[in-house]
């Protein structure tokens, strides 16, 4: 346990957010940003722990749609990476290259996977020849890498990014690809639902659609410095990369055809927009499902009592049997206050206190994370007490979070108002290039797309003029992002 004290990350994350951020990396232990490689972080355990329990809920959610998991190698090719030309464009110059070894020249250029279309397609030329192949829906968890050109951010721009979840389909006809996408969309957004996070989904533009992409839906949140955080996409590939990589199969009709094809991905950019959203001037506040530590126990007990202490552990006995991740704190060298402090910025949902009344009433005491009355509950009742007092503050949590993104969001006719204010922006629009560029200068933020699902009810298009005095017919999300 680190050496800190309150004061250290009691700070109003609206008001500096790079400096609340990297204060709760550093002291909630999440991630270590002083390897030196700029933009790779080492992942410390109550980091990591957090990041599996987020995986662990899209991992369900693949394998419950029909998804299999799979594994492809790091290295491409050159020549099998540049098949797809509009792929090449876009992440051609993000892409790191291995030319040898120190000692040896390779014949080929061999590219780090800065996203794995090219080699899973490679092998799928191989692998589908008929009808009864498809549909193939498939998914890998690896890491990939980037070198960006942008400012890294811990989590939220890296040139490492760990542990990529990313989904890749195959169809026989564009009705089926359309199908999947709306499979996709429903599956991040049970997704991030259950993390609590509210999301814009806004359908890209033509002009900043995913390389080699038909179209593409992005789904979107708000940070406390105003800027937006795509936090995935799902994507129709239709025929380019079945194209580029001759991926057919024989129909039934005796034809042979191209696949039509799908792919959408997650990263810990999730837990990052879990910690910036749901975290306040304590530190951390992980909903109740993905936390490291559900339930910590701090025993109130002085030198000698031994037997608050063993009430304390038969108590965590109790948790870990019903499935609940739980810590007994019971460090005697810090404060039961001292304590509280710790675990609040931590991030722990619950807290038990147990001290002489609870042991010999056989009793426990439950304090929120959210600061809301304490209640002590008799043993017999702390499992049913304990997910009811989840089930509470997941609401609360959401209800923050939903508020959170109504202040990040300025929804307005009159874009130009909104210049130079630290929010997304929401405007009526047209859906043409001109006028997304007009309102690029207006607002000096740029279009992220068409907002397809919104969380906050947006009010009906007036019909007033907008850009030069065409009719917009859509709302159009604009904003600096990540």
């Amino acid at each position: 346990m680190p050496t800190i004290t309150p004061d250290k990350f009691r700070m109003d994350k609206y008001v500096d957010f790079p400096k609340w951020y990297h204060s709760i990396l550093k002291y909630a232990e999440i991630v270590d940003i002083r390897y030196p490689i700029k933009g790779m972080n080492v992942w410390m355990p109550y980091g990591l722990k957090a990041l599996r329990n987020i995986q662990r809920i899209m991992i369900q959610l693949l394998e419950e749609t029909g998804h299999e998991e799979a594994y492809f190698p790091t290295m491409i090719p050159e020549s099998v990476f540049s098949r797809e030309k509009d792929f090449l464009e876009g992440f051609g110059g993000e892409t790191f290259v291995v030319e040898g070894t120190m000692s040896k020249k390779f014949s080929e250029k061999l590219l780090v996977r800065p996203t794995s279309e090219t080699v899973m397609y490679y092998m799928w030329n191989l692998w589908i020849k008929g009808r009864s192949d498809l549909p193939l829906k498939m998914y890998q968890i690896v890491n990939v890498f980037r070198y960006e050109t942008k400012m890294t951010h811990p989590i939220l721009r890296v040139r490492e990014i760990m542990s990529f979840i990313e989904a890749h389909t195959a169809h026989a006809t564009p009705g089926e690809a359309e199908k999947q996408i709306e499979e996709a969309i429903g599956i991040y957004k049970r997704f991030f639902d259950s993390l609590l996070i509210p999301y814009y989904i806004v359908k890209t533009p033509p002009w900043d659609t995913f390389a080699g992409a038909e179209y593409n839906y992005d789904f979107i949140t708000a940070m406390p410095d105003g800027k937006g955080l795509e936090l995935g996409s799902v994507i129709n590939l239709g025929q380019k990369f079945a194209k580029a990589f001759d991926i057919k199969f024989m129909d039934t009709d005796g034809e042979v055809k191209y696949v039509y094809q799908t792919c959408y991905g997650i990263s810990e950019r999730t837990l990052g927009a879990v910690i910036a959203i749901h975290g306040d001037e304590k530190g951390l506040f992980f909903p109740p499902n993905i936390a490291p530590i559900q339930v910590v126990i701090v025993p109130i007990a002085r030198r000698g009592e031994e037997d608050i202490i063993r009430y304390s552990r038969k108590i965590a006995g109790l948790l870990k049997e019903n499935g609940i991740r739980v810590y007994v704190d019971d460090d005697p060298e810090h404060t039961p206050g001292w304590k509280y402090y710790f675990w609040e910025m931590k991030g722990v949902p619950t807290r038990l206190e147990i001290g002489r009344r609870e042991l010999e009433n056989r009793t426990v005491t439950i304090a929120r994370r959210d600061g809301k009355p304490k209640k002590t509950v008799r043993l017999d009742e702390l499992i049913k007490e304990l997910y009811n007092t989840w089930s509470e503050i997941e609401k609360v949590l959401y209800e923050r979070a939903l508020k959170h993104l109504e202040k990040m969001t300025i929804i307005t006719d009159k874009p130009e108002e909104a210049r130079g204010r630290k929010a997304l922006i929401i405007t009526p629009w047209d859906g043409s290039q001109e006028c997304a560029e007009q309102l690029e200068i207006d607002t000096g933020k740029g279009v992220l797309g068409e907002i397809r699902e919104s969380p906050i009810k947006l009010p009906p298009l007036t019909g007033k003029n907008t850009c030069n005095g065409r009719q917009p017919d859509r709302y159009a999300l604009l904003g600096v992002t990540y």
